[in-house]
């Protein structure tokens, strides 16, 4: 017996016809989520890729040195350098002094070898009058040429594309030998900071959650006119400029500010002791806490409120304390809004710049701080390459996170 193929209407089989349907539902589908994905890998993944580019990639020294390159790449590393090293510097500071570059290739060593910069552009004023031996007319000229270190930054920067900066974003430095060892403790800067800013952002995580849960349990449980009220006022601060915000927070915790007179004038502190409360930590953290809350209010409040207070009454009415009903019952019930608020203050605080900068002083300075120095010095590759291991932080973290709770529970509503 022969099967007989089922067909449509007009003739076509129908598997056929079928996967054309399908095959036209997905290139919609497509058609649809496109301009999002072009937003998306326009606004996030590009910016993320040039970031990641602009850490590793530097020619500042590259171009304005092509002799001692070539001397580089002919040489291993332990090479030390010899007089035809010494001419190719010769040549170079030479072609820096025509090209005015001297000042660009010293910036990128500097930011390996401290006070290198102004050794190039000395070095380079004075490159018509270096004569061959050269080895010892250059160190006539500036015996820190003769500086291991600096020739094992030179040859790191003979390459446009280089880790140094990564070494220099985690507080280390290359020896005598070329091998990587910890900066002089003085010098020891973004390590502390990334350990810092990561430790104030889970300290005012905390702090907002503690403020959030009570805030937000009493818009869930009260009347809807009063809910909506009380939700105002959790918006209100959105509609205020953060610079306002943060303006009245400088004149509420200054030492002559309200907070201080007001302790002043009921006893609490002597006039001449007057709490510091900004320009510190401390003021970071209050002004910061503030202005997060309510990120940790409006998931919490979004969950809370789908939470049947039928539950609670049942375990009273079980004979289970007030207590006992809210840990076992009530708590877990607002995981999913307590994680989805804690990553999302913790994401935000972690990048904050804007009030550290304001009322941090230069004890409350974080990471993003930073950050922007080195942007507004034009030093773009430092920059990069620590808001690429603020990224990388923050993307294990949630990994973490991910793995711990789960990142399915997290929920805004």
């Amino acid at each position: 017996m022969v099967a007989l193929e089922v067909t449509t209407a007009d003739g076509r089989p129908l598997r056929v016809a079928l996967e054309r349907a399908r095959g036209r539902t997905r290139r919609r589908s497509v058609l649809l989520v496109a301009p999002l994905l072009l937003f998306i890998v326009i606004t996030f993944v590009v910016p993320i890729g040039q970031v990641l580019f602009r850490s590793i990639n530097n020619d500042g020294f590259a171009q304005s040195a092509p002799n001692l390159a070539q001397w580089f790449s002919a040489n291993p590393n332990d090479t030390p350098p010899d007089e035809a090293a010494y001419a190719a510097l010769a040549a170079d500071l030479n072609l820096m002094r025509g090209n005015r570059t001297a000042g660009a290739a010293g910036t990128r060593i500097n930011d390996v070898v401290p006070g290198s910069r102004s050794l190039f552009t000395s070095s380079a004023r004075a490159a018509a009058d270096f004569t061959a031996p050269f080895r010892e007319s250059i160190l006539a000229k500036d015996s820190r040429w003769d500086n291991m270190r600096l020739w094992h930054a030179m040859r790191a920067a003979a390459n446009p594309y280089s880790l140094d900066y990564y070494i220099v974003a985690v507080d280390r430095q290359r020896d005598a030998n070329g091998n990587l060892e910890p900066v002089p403790e003085q010098r020891r800067l973004y390590v502390g900071l990334f350990a810092k800013t990561l430790w104030q952002s889970a300290f005012i995580t905390v702090l907002c959650l503690a403020l959030a849960f009570p805030i937000a349990h009493l818009i869930a449980t009260v009347p809807q006119s009063t809910a909506n009220l009380l939700l105002i006022l959790v918006l209100l601060p959105f509609w205020t400029s953060l610079l306002v915000r943060t303006s009245s927070w400088i004149v509420l915790l200054q030492g002559q500010g309200v907070i201080n007179n007001v302790l002043v004038a009921i006893g609490l502190v002597e006039a001449e002791q007057r709490l510091k409360l900004i320009y510190n930590n401390v003021g970071t953290i209050i002004v910061m806490t503030h202005v997060l809350l309510p990120f940790m209010v409006l998931p919490l409040y979004s969950v809370m409120r789908m939470i049947n207070p039928a539950y609670v009454r049942a375990a009273r009415s079980l004979g289970a304390t007030s207590w006992t009903a809210f840990r076992r019952i009530y708590l877990p019930l607002t995981l999913p809004g307590v994680a989805a608020g804690s990553l999302l203050v913790f994401i935000l605080a972690v990048g904050y710049y804007i009030t550290p900068a304001l009322v941090g002083g230069a004890d409350g300075q974080l990471i993003s701080n930073m950050i922007q120095y080195h942007l507004s010095a034009s030093n773009w590759s430092l920059a990069a390459a620590l808001a690429f291991i603020l990224l990388v932080g923050v993307l294990i973290l949630y990994w973490i996170y991910d793995r711990l709770v789960g990142i399915d529970k997290l929920k805004l509503g």
